[in-house]
């Protein structure tokens, strides 16, 4: 078992951008043509990477942090269970309701989780490539700003 001196050294290097993950995707986006604005601060939720003409906001996510298969993931906390169990639970429901309000914005979210990224970054980009063609070759309806 790691002491608390070792866990509170792990968790002050969890990085909040330019994790290993957003930096490959970033990568591949780039690779597919694709230009973006990193840590968007002027959407909620500050997206990871954004499309701004294509309004397309996309976030790569930590499978520990943000819950991914919680059901079963939650079983296998060990240490200090509430705590934890309380945060990622929070940050779901976090990112839920950032979904919403950027879907009511009009904007198109992509949350892709940091195994798939590891997998196949190049998969990813190509799904976003295609929605910002949907999007601007007027595939896809977009939201009027004046509703």
């Amino acid at each position: 078992m790691r002491s608390k001196e070792q866990i509170s050294f792990n968790m002050s290097r969890v990085r909040s951008s330019g994790s290993q993950i957003e930096q490959k995707l970033g990568r591949a986006l780039w690779a597919d043509g694709i230009r973006y604005r990193k840590q968007y601060k002027k959407l909620i939720g500050r997206p990871d990477f954004v499309v701004v003409k294509a309004r397309i906001a996309i976030f790569c996510d930590s499978s520990f942090w943000h819950g991914r298969d919680w059901i079963v993931a939650k079983d296998a906390i060990k240490s200090n269970k509430e705590f934890w169990i309380s945060k990622i639970e929070r940050n779901i429901v976090r990112d839920n309701q950032v979904n919403v309000a950027l879907t009511q914005l009009g904007w198109k979210v992509f949350r892709f989780w940091d195994k798939d990224i590891q997998a196949d970054a190049a998969k990813c980009a190509s799904v976003v490539l295609d929605a910002i063609n949907g999007r601007l070759n007027g595939g896809e309806h977009k939201q009027s700003n004046s509703s």
